[in-house]
């Protein structure tokens, strides 16, 4: 549905009403869509009109959002320059646009509902009022300890409430957020502090994850000990066991929030202020550092939620993932209430007590709106379907899919099992680079396909290149995956080391930005996105996807998970290396490399099949879930002496078996 903006005032107009604008000889100054997309002719049309004047519809979707001076500039710089700008001279404050816009309508909807770790503990349920205030006294809090506009503040905590409100509070008083994943070890958390200068840390005493306590304040104690821009450790209690406090450094949350306002006006922030640094997992050495702002992101984040779920007034939206990775920045946190949605947030593991917790939490909840990540829907998979029985999981509408291309075998497992054969599944890519969603069916709109991100959302531009640098103009094709024009939510850069910005994403397809994946393209325009671009194995000249392969061995019924990596091969060039997961190591017999070869040939060709198996409990993975393939790199060459730093793996102890012969 287009609106319009009519007369010098700029006032909105529906169409309508247009006949009464043209009688009072008011003239049309703009196109302004207001509604979200509600159809695949919508979404061409929208698509449509961002090719035909890109800056022109991304001013129309923010005018959506609350501006308390409106852009001089709505858009600069490309990706030649690597200087890209949104919105510039534009003033606005995110946690604003989160919470106080929303007070008037909204006050006492459910903005937020906390989840413990704790079965037999009740979910919390947090108003917007409510949240209001905890974010502004939050925000107070940490101005009573010196932290002003443009300082940097790192957080380092378990799924707790406070995690998220903290995050709003920096928005709202202009601080800059890093947020750090509970569980990386002290070497990780203090690189990221030190490349940050972050002024102040907030922390748990200890996380809770399943039966597990975290230490999560005696790892903080143990960075801190090379981190000198640290002047003050905010801890929030939750658990009773002790931990050591330093005078002078370290308080506890609890006393001094109690000692701060709830009155705590939003600062006014330029569309181009930073507004976190989030870093990525830096399986390949230092740490990257990517810078977000502002006006673009909130815009992008509020955009993509909008419409990639199509979430409902009263419908329950529930991510999975931790804030401590992108998708729980802009998926858990600013995108839902951007939007005005009742978000869920939860402490635990998937798997504690038992594996039904998740949907345990769907029915307790009423849940319409799901989104997790394959590895999960996999692990979850394996463990049977007598812990997804007992539960109707009938409020469910839309399930959602992150973090790494989606096997078809898992897609029709949750498709079946989970959604009941009834609601859409929105199989989303995108990076922690873009913001946001960049390419995904919208919910109940696109046609969906296992295994397909299908088509990009309007104002995203893909292309595929070749080997020489050029687009592949062909419909069906297959290449590395650029993105050809800027969007509003991409990260600015990576902080303090631009000349690594533009090296890493623009320097290989001068003038796109490169997204590092590889996709191939249908007739139809449809996307599947088939893996990182070095994860491409290239086997007798024949360009294979690992991902690909592992689709074709993940149908094994007694394959749970496998990771494929490309080998040095005296004849072929790379051979194909298969690490898998058995339902059970009794289910593997001695004809198993041949079944597995067989189902390779059957789905890809002979050409893909693996010669080399080995048959592993686990697989080396970050946090976030993405397998380290470098690390099954080096074990398949035996050139065990180079693995890398090991302890930021979820799993560390895997590498010991990898490495057994």
């Amino acid at each position: 549905m287009l609106f319009y903006k009519i007369g010098s005032d700029n006032k909105i107009c529906h169409p309508l009403l247009l006949l009464l604008a043209y009688q009072e000889n008011l003239f049309i100054t703009e196109v302004y869509i207001m509604n979200k997309i509600q159809s695949f002719d919508d979404y061409l049309s929208q698509y449509e009109q961002s090719k035909a004047n890109l800056v022109k519809y991304w001013e129309s979707i923010a005018s959506n959002l609350e501006w308390f001076k409106k852009w001089d500039s709505a858009h600069s710089g490309d990706f030649t320059t690597t200087s890209v700008t949104w919105f510039d001279g534009a003033e606005t404050n995110l946690s604003y646009n989160c919470l106080d816009r929303h007070l008037e309508t909204r006050g006492e909807k459910t903005a937020l509902i906390y989840v413990h770790n704790d079965p037999k503990k009740a979910p919390e349920h947090i108003s917007y009022i409510q949240l209001h205030q905890r974010v502004s006294q939050f925000a107070n809090m940490l101005k009573n300890h010196g932290v002003e506009k443009g300082d940097r503040v790192c957080f380092y905590m378990g799924m707790t409430p406070e995690l998220m409100i903290g995050v709003l509070a920096c928005a709202r008083i202009g601080a800059v957020h890093s947020v750090v994943f509970g569980g990386f070890s002290a070497k990780a958390l203090a690189d990221r502090i030190n490349d940050c200068e972050a002024k102040v840390l907030i922390t748990n005493d200890w996380g809770l994850r399943g039966d597990k306590l975290i230490p999560l304040k005696n790892v903080a104690d143990e960075a801190l000990e090379s981190c000198p821009s640290i002047s003050s450790v905010i801890v929030q209690k939750s658990a009773p066991e002790n931990v050591m406090m330093k005078d002078g450094r370290d308080y506890w949350f609890e006393t001094e929030n109690q000692k701060a306002s709830t009155d705590c006006p939003a600062e006014t922030q330029q569309s181009e202020d930073p507004l976190f640094i989030l870093y990525t997992s830096g399986s390949t050495g230092k740490p990257k550092g990517l810078l977000h702002t502002t006006g673009g992101y909130m815009t992008y984040a509020y955009h993509t939620f909008r419409n990639v779920f199509q979430v409902e007034e009263n419908d329950v939206y529930w991510c999975t993932a931790d804030i401590g990775w992108i998708t729980g920045h802009t998926y858990i946190t600013y995108g839902p209430l951007l939007n005005g949605a009742t978000t869920v947030m939860f402490e635990g593991v998937p798997t504690w007590p038992d594996a039904g917790r998740f949907w345990q939490i769907v029915d307790q909840l009423k849940v319409t709106h799901f989104y997790t990540a394959p590895t999960a829907i996999r692990a979850l998979e394996a463990k049977g379907l007598d812990y997804v029985t007992p539960y109707s999981l009938e409020s469910l509408k839309v399930l959602g899919s992150v973090g790494e291309p989606i096997n078809e075998e898992a897609w029709e497992w949750y498709h079946k099992n989970i959604g009941k054969e009834k609601c859409p599944i929105v199989d989303t890519w995108w990076q922690t680079e873009t913001g946001g969603i960049m390419i995904s069916p919208l919910a109940g709109i696109t046609e969906t396909k296992p295994c397909y991100a299908t088509y990009p959302l309007p104002g995203i531009f893909p292309v595929l290149m070749d080997a020489e640098g050029k687009e592949i103009v062909q419909p069906k094709a297959e290449g590395n995956l650029c993105i050809k024009h800027p969007w509003p939510g991409i990260a600015r850069t990576i902080y303090a080391d631009h000349n690594r910005y533009k090296e890493t994403y623009f320097s290989t397809y001068p003038g796109y930005y490169f997204t590092g994946d590889g996709a191939k393209r249908e007739e139809s325009g449809m996307i599947r996105i088939t893996g990182r671009v070095d994860d491409v194995i290239n086997v007798s000249g024949h360009r294979i996807g690992t991902a690909e392969v592992e689709d074709a061995i993940n149908t094994h019924e007694h394959v749970v998970e496998s990771a494929v990596i490309g080998y040095n091969h005296p004849i072929k060039g790379q051979g194909i290396f298969a690490f898998i997961i058995p339902t059970s190591m009794d289910s593997i017999q001695e004809n198993f490399h041949q079944e597995l070869n067989t189902v390779v040939t059957k789905m890809i060709g002979s050409i893909a099949k693996p010669e080399k198996i080995k048959v592993v409990s686990g697989l080396p993975k970050t946090r976030s879930g993405k397998i380290m393939r470098r690390i099954l790199r080096k074990v398949a060459e035996g050139d065990l002496a180079n693995l890398g730093d090991t302890s930021t793996l979820l799993n560390p102890e895997i590498v010991e078996e990898l490495i057994k012969d």
